[in-house]
């Protein structure tokens, strides 16, 4: 199994602060940095710098030779499916193979407003994501591609350099397994990330709907790989983790109760409950487990996961 660490650009992460959380992390047993695709985290956050994952990444890949860099995921909807090709291929190449490119559909309304996109259906969205990953591999796997879409098009496009690895697995973000973006997956997807709170049973019941799609498309089961994103934190005792969701509940003006049946699918806890969590995860057949801490907690949270968790399993 193979460990990352989610890093949201949107909390205001420094490019200093993303290099420190990587330095750990790949001292600590991970082996993945991930970043998602925003551009402002609310209407109100004015004081907030909110860094663009592509420039992050490719600045990473330059000072850490040893990282692998992801997106959790790009917004399809942010970049025409043609330039998202030719800037994936690019970074794949600057970094020596080291991406893992993910793509959504797209969610956050007020950045579409914002920005001056058009915010469509879901439905279309989906639609959209779909015509942009055929593009993107037609891109990075012909000399010469076509396209006609009902949303996207391109015509005998040539983009050169074509990604180092080959393929270059397309994961595609699936968020909490709607039925829609399992589709997506079966169809036209390498691997799927679930993300952000999951139970094994929960994950489980996706993993068979998957497997059910990808028979009626022609597909193994086994060409697509599993991934899981989880809000992660560690805890020296029990009642240091009560104290901390008793204090979290009130800061965020949730119910104790439904804060407690919240983070019961998230990764809370202390180091022998989050290692029974990850076996039963492992037995399950997630295959890449991504990791998101708390802002601000990053390097001390992955020094303590790494060394009361990763370093036994």
């Amino acid at each position: 199994m193979k460990f990352g660490i989610q890093i949201e650009p949107q909390f205001g992460h420094t490019f200093d602060d993303v290099s420190a959380i990587t330095d750990v992390a790949l001292k600590n047993g991970f082996s993945t940095i991930w970043f998602s695709d925003h551009f402002m985290l609310d209407k109100d956050s004015t004081d907030r710098i909110l860094l663009d994952p592509w420039l992050l990444m490719t600045a990473l890949t330059q000072q850490n030779k040893n990282v692998r860099v992801g997106s959790m995921v790009f917004c399809q909807s942010y970049r025409n499916p043609a330039l998202t090709a030719k800037m994936a291929a690019t970074l794949d190449v600057l970094s020596g193979g080291r991406l893992e490119f993910g793509i959504g559909a797209g969610w956050k309304e007020i950045e579409y407003k914002a920005y001056g996109y058009p915010f469509p259906s879901a439905k279309t969205r989906i639609d959209q994501m779909n015509e942009a990953i055929q593009i993107i591999r037609g891109i990075w796997t012909s000399e010469r591609f076509t396209f006609t879409g009902k949303h996207y098009q391109v015509e005998d496009i040539i983009a050169f350099p074509k990604p180092l690895q080959k393929p270059m697995p397309i994961w595609v973000g699936a968020q909490n397994g709607k039925e829609f973006m399992l589709r997506a997956t079966a169809k036209y997807g390498d691997g799927i990330n679930f993300a952000w709170m999951s139970t094994p049973d929960e994950l489980a019941t996706r993993f068979t709907r998957l497997a059910e799609l990808c028979k009626k498309y022609g597909r193994e089961m086994s060409d697509i790989q599993k991934s899981l994103g989880l809000w992660t934190r560690i805890f020296d005792t029990e009642e240091e983790k009560d104290a901390a969701v008793v204090e979290t509940a009130k800061t965020r003006n949730i119910s104790i109760e439904d804060f407690r049946e919240r983070i019961a699918k998230a990764l809370w806890g202390t180091a022998n409950q989050i290692l029974t969590r990850l076996r039963e995860f492992e037995a399950i057949g997630v295959e890449h487990l991504i990791f998101m801490f708390p802002h601000r907690q990053e390097i001390n949270q992955i020094k303590s996961f790494g060394k009361s968790v990763l370093s036994k399993f």
